[in-house]
């Protein structure tokens, strides 16, 4: 398997090439400005860095990330904070993009609306899985890029969303690659597992933290091979795939979160799953 490296992004459908360097604050960017896309910086140790109005963690070496979710807005505001004092702005433009959108009518009411004890099921989970999400650690563990973590055909792309009679369902924000019950799932990059456990819309499902605050979260698994806490390295194998919760056929669905916002694993990737040797 290729990796791509972060700082060395090639060329991709939605990929944009953006790089700044500001004189008064060594400020450097590369990345995906893109909505869903990832962002890695570096400015003068000791400084702060601010999008909008949240802060963000950096690095003794200066390093930070960020990210656009699916539905960003076309313009942001990075503001260097330096140590005498001073700020400096820089207005980043972030593209849109138009996602496929599928509307299916005629289904029986119980299909796209859960009862009110599901419902009280899913919220609670929502706030389990935001909470293992929220883990803000000083490792850096996705400089060292991201792999595939298992081969099989795509299936679902990041951003679609399907309007069930007439009511807009929750966009799907990972990518779905096919694979037969049992298939190995491989870390990709390194990290330490923040949340395994079974839910009623993702079946079994396992967080893997990459330091700070980005996490992948991997989906419809069969069996969870690692536990909470535990550090895994890029490629370990930490889990199998499966059809597990609601699905309709064996799949991987991997999913990238940073702070609040979605991030398009695919803009990571320089190579489909299915091609990787």
């Amino acid at each position: 398997m290729r990796l791509l490296h972060l700082f060395i992004l090639i060329s991709c459908t939605y990929f944009i090439s953006h790089s700044l360097l500001a004189e008064e604050d060594a400020l450097e960017l590369s990345g995906n400005f893109i909505q869903g896309g990832l962002v890695v910086g570096k400015v003068t140790p000791s400084s702060r860095i601010k999008i909008n109005e949240h802060m963000v963690r950096v690095s003794a070496d200066g390093e930070f990330i960020i990210g656009f979710g699916r539905d960003y807005p076309a313009n942001a505001t990075l503001t260097v904070l330096g140590q005498d004092g001073g700020e400096h702005q820089h207005a980043l433009k972030i593209t849109q993009r138009e996602y496929k959108i599928q509307h299916i009518n005629g289904l029986p009411k119980a299909q796209v609306s859960p009862d009110e004890k599901t419902l009280a099921r899913i919220k609670q989970e929502n706030k389990i899985i935001s909470q293992a999400r929220r883990k803000d650690e000083e490792r850096m563990d996705f400089k060292a890029g991201f792999i595939w973590p298992t081969n099989g055909p795509v299936t679902g792309v990041f951003g679609s969303q399907r309007i069930l009679n007439g009511e807009p369902r929750q966009p799907h924000y990972g990518i779905d690659v096919a694979a037969p019950v049992g298939t190995p799932v491989v870390a990709p990059a390194a990290g330490v597992v923040s949340y395994v456990g079974d839910m009623y819309f993702s079946g079994g499902t396992l967080v893997l933290d990459h330091g700070h605050r980005l996490s992948s979260s991997f989906l419809h698994l069969d069996k969870v091979l690692v536990q909470v806490g535990q550090r895994v390295e890029q490629g370990e194998k930490i889990a199998l795939v499966g059809a597990t919760g609601r699905v309709t056929g064996a799949h991987l669905d991997w999913r990238m979160n940073w702070h609040g916002q979605r991030i398009d694993p695919g803009l990571l990737m320089d190579e489909l799953p299915d091609n990787n040797e």
